[in-house]
């Protein structure tokens, strides 16, 4: 009883993909879904019309575009995904590729991405790739589900750098080198770092030290250049960085090592948790923040306003760089645009972490 059930189901929905793609079948004995054909009839439209609409086709004057969507609202009309990949064999879906998700940064941007995708009516896919770094396998899970392109993620972009990605699949990826192979999303972290070290200088600071991200990483080069640049350019000295792992744990171990150092006055850590180390590594010393020494994170975590005290940071933009991962993605799947390097502006955010340096 219930094989019958799913395939009925399943020839119902195999009926109505054929129908909106244009194939002549016998009308089903069961209830159908909306199609475009009585949303053309609601608007007063051409069929032709509605579908320019569902696929974003800029040749629709917009009065005409806002008649057809109010149908559609009116009808509860869903573009059928199977019925949209037989007309033009896409399937509507793409892939999110990331190192790990347990990340901040990488959780944030799975959600901005996820949300920006929703938007444009794609669904999405995600692969992992833990410790091994098999990108190779990751774009072959992708396929394999059917994807019309991908968007791979910060640490994942070294490997995807180094690998033969397939021709076939188009890509954009999200902090990286421009390779000019594929599209790159990208935070200016080097400007955002400048920001961060050049506030704690304008502050009187003489030294300011830096809590570095991963080698490797992309963002954690770039925001270490920053730092550099920005000490190098006002005649500052500059100590060899701290190299952490992202996390709060690694924060608050060279969080120790700074604070047991009377002469650290202010500290400029890659990212938040880091800093929420750093601060919890300080206090633990009696060292007071921002009285004794002034902290500047970077990402403006959701919580980074509620760390004690609120937290100095760096804002990088996750919607936006999803946003723009995800517009960039679609329109290089649907009219073949040619890849190009687009960056995201970082702001600082001033809150009660950072204090003029002692005389």
């Amino acid at each position: 009883m219930v094989d019958r059930d799913i395939s009925a189901l399943q020839r119902l929905d195999r009926e109505y993909a054929e129908r909106e793609a244009g194939v002549r079948v016998p009308p089903s004995r069961t209830v159908r879904r909306v199609s475009m054909v009585d949303v053309a009839g609601r608007a007063g439209v051409s069929g032709q019309t509605v579908s320019r609409v569902v696929n974003g086709s800029p040749r629709v004057d917009p009065l005409t575009r806002a008649r057809v969507e109010a149908a559609m609202r009116e009808l509860g009309y869903r573009p059928h995904r199977a019925a949209r990949a037989l007309r033009t064999g896409r399937t509507q879906t793409i892939g999110l590729v990331a190192a790990t998700l347990a990340t901040v940064g990488n959780s944030r941007m799975l959600q901005a991405v996820a949300d920006a995708a929703a938007a444009r009516g794609y669904a999405l896919v995600v692969v992992t790739l833990g410790s091994s770094g098999d990108v190779g396998t990751a774009f072959e899970s992708l396929r394999d589900q059917g994807v019309d392109g991908a968007i791979v993620l910060n640490e994942a972009t070294a490997w995807v750098s180094a690998a033969d990605a397939p021709a076939d699949l188009r890509l954009v990826v999200v902090d990286a080198p421009d390779a000019g192979r594929f599209d790159v999303v990208q935070t200016d972290h080097a400007a955002g770092a400048a920001l961060a070290t050049g506030h704690l200088l304008g502050l009187g600071h003489r030294r300011v030290h830096h809590v570095a991200g991963p080698a490797g990483s992309f963002a954690a080069d770039e925001r270490e250049r920053g730092w550099r640049t920005t000490l190098a350019d006002a005649g500052a000295p500059a100590s060899d960085p701290l190299r952490g792992d992202w996390t709060a744990a690694c924060g608050h171990r060279i969080g120790g090592q700074l604070a047991a150092n009377p002469a650290v006055t202010a500290v400029f850590a890659a990212n938040d948790q880091m800093a929420l180390g750093v601060l919890r590594a300080l206090a633990e010393a009696g060292r007071r923040v921002p009285e004794e020494v002034s902290v500047v994170g970077f990402d403006d975590v959701i919580d980074a306003a509620d760390y004690r005290p609120p937290l100095t940071t760096v804002h990088q933009d996750f919607d936006a760089l999803g946003a723009r991962a995800v517009a960039t993605l679609v329109a290089g799947i649907e009219h073949a645009a040619a890849p190009a390097l687009q960056t995201v502006p970082a702001e600082l955010v001033v809150r009660a972490s950072t204090a003029a340096a002692l005389r």
